[in-house]
């Protein structure tokens, strides 16, 4: 019986083999797709002309609020759920990149006459050289780190409300970008843009006024491992001490909207500047971030004929975080975040203070993480009153 068994192996490998060597039969290995499993599931034609790549991510969230002199309540939702493409076609120095979005959250909410904010990334990149990239689509501009850090990668369940605040997001238009990072040598990296400065999916009226981005980032100790610099904690545990310090500059002519490229319209358009600056240190384990962000504009107010009021919100806020990665891949996190509105409109908007603390147990480094987060904000008005509110989150997140 087991020498039965062998021998109708023997013949099926015999008979596979004849049907793999054979061209015109059913099986032609020269025309099957090369698969990789890397970064999500990537599929390379047998002739290396065109290469795709999908991967998705969930991430769901529980929380409790109670809100000064409001009743405790809870939510539950699917805060984000994405799928992402990228390959390159004919080349593979001609890239593309596409994210796509599907949760409340990131769609919003369906306004007539708006449109549907599906899409977040689609750009086509051009490799010139090691040294040079060039971009044209919509994409994220290259402002403060933790805006383009990926919401997958973040220690804790969200940005901080200085990111949500001062953040200027993604843009259509064209992108060049300078690399000259090296592993253990000092490097700088100089990215930046030209865009219409009226945010992703805007299709309104065109107007004649763009939006100027241009971002240094300078590692004086060397790249970080595995593109550690954006993504936060140290995953990998830096061996030798890794620090990036980078700097950006945002200037948005004849802006439509309350933040530039994000908010509701404006009745008077408005040239607002951001400045951004922040910084990254990670070692054996230890991450350390701060950040500074900054808006203005000569006025923040506009109104229209009826006296009613839209404002550009000025002033900046500063961000500190600091975690340890235990070696069991737990993690404790901390981070303090401050606002202070600039005077011209602080009668309408409190200064406002967060205090943030959290625990993350990673399975499969960022791809794979249960993350709890406990929050108390702290608002404080011209008046002298103030208010305190609290948040505990538990959040899901898993994509490839």
């Amino acid at each position: 019986m087991k020498n039965k068994f062998i021998y109708s192996i023997f013949l099926f490998v015999i008979c596979l083999s004849n049907l793999v060597g054979q061209k015109g039969n059913m099986i032609d290995v020269s025309n099957l797709p090369y698969y990789n499993f890397g970064k999500g599931v990537g599929i390379t034609s047998p002739d290396s002309l065109f290469q795709f790549n999908i991967r998705f991510r969930i991430q769901s969230r529980f929380s409790y609020f109670k809100n000064q002199d409001d009743e405790a309540a809870f939510d539950g939702q699917v805060r984000r759920l994405r799928l992402r493409f990228d390959g390159f076609v004919g080349n593979p120095k001609f890239l593309y990149v596409l994210q796509l979005s599907f949760a409340p959250g990131d769609v919003g909410e369906i306004t007539y006459g708006e449109n549907l904010n599906i899409i977040r990334d689609a750009i086509v990149y051009y490799n010139a050289s090691k040294h040079w990239n060039f971009g044209f689509g919509q994409t994220k501009l290259p402002g403060n780190r933790q805006r383009v850090n990926s919401s997958g990668a973040l220690q804790l369940t969200d940005r901080s409300i200085n990111n949500a605040r001062f953040n200027i997001d993604r843009d259509f238009g064209f992108f060049i970008n300078h690399f000259n990072d090296k592993k253990d040598q000092f490097s700088w990296n100089l990215k930046s843009a030209i865009s219409t400065g009226d945010g992703r999916n805007y299709t309104k009226s065109p107007d004649n006024g763009l939006a100027y981005t241009s971002k240094l980032e300078i590692l004086p100790l060397g790249k970080f491992g595995k593109d550690g610099a954006y993504f936060e904690g140290d995953q990998f545990r830096e061996p030798t001490p890794k620090l990036m310090i980078s700097a950006a500059y945002h200037y948005n002519h004849k802006a439509k909207r309350q933040a530039g490229v994000l908010g509701s319209e404006l009745y008077e358009s408005r040239n607002l500047q951001s400045i951004f600056a922040d910084a990254i240190l990670k070692y054996q384990g230890y991450s350390i971030m701060a950040s500074y962000m900054n808006r203005n504009t000569s006025d923040p107010i506009t109104m229209n004929e009826d006296g009613e009021i839209s404002r550009v919100y000025i002033g900046h806020g500063l961000d500190f975080q600091t975690s340890y990665l235990f070696k069991n891949n737990f993690e404790l996190i901390g981070r303090y975040s401050v606002i202070h509105p600039d005077a011209k409109i602080a009668l309408v908007s409190p200064e406002q203070k967060q205090y943030s603390i959290g625990l993350t147990k990673y399975f499969w480094e960022h791809a794979f993480k249960v993350q709890l987060e406990a929050s108390l904000d702290q608002l404080d008005y011209q008046n002298a009153e103030s208010d305190e509110n609290v948040y505990v989150r538990f959040q899901v997140e898993m994509g490839i």
